[in-house]
């Protein structure tokens, strides 16, 4: 007669857990998180923007560059001398590329324009400045 044996431990199958549909499904979550995401440029320096009815959004903006209420003026996180902005703008962006200037609400407007027209001698032609969406 044959006798029928019971596994113990030691023999028999241990049942293991396969992860990797679990590990596939997470790196799937992770890779659809990365791509739906949108990145929210930022100057680099608290700027409190003035309020518009008309301000609309410029998800295309390739540059920004920040206007502090001392005058101070900075692209791209690095404080850069008002004389020589359309330089370092024109170094950062490519051929069709748009610019935003986001200007404090307490900086003079003749540094805003300033800043403007040292940008636009440097060749780039779009270019906006950033305002709060407002109440009419």
């Amino acid at each position: 007669m044959r006798r029928r044996r019971s596994f113990t431990a030691d023999e028999g199958d241990t049942g293991e857990v396969n992860l990797t549909p679990m590990l596939d499904v997470v790196f799937i979550m992770l890779i659809f998180f990365i791509v739906t995401t949108s990145f929210i440029k930022e100057s680099g320096v608290e700027i409190q923007r003035p309020e518009s009815s008309a301000a609309s959004p410029r998800p295309d903006a390739q540059l920004m560059v920040a206007i502090t209420p001392e005058g101070a003026v900075w692209v791209e996180g690095r404080p850069v001398d008002a004389h020589r902005v359309g330089e370092e703008v024109a170094a950062l962006v490519s051929g069709d590329g748009g610019v935003v200037i986001q200007a404090d609400r307490e900086a003079t407007t003749g540094l805003l324009i300033e800043v403007m027209d040292r940008i636009r001698q440097a060749g780039v032609e779009d270019v906006a400045v950033a305002a709060i969406r407002g109440a009419p």
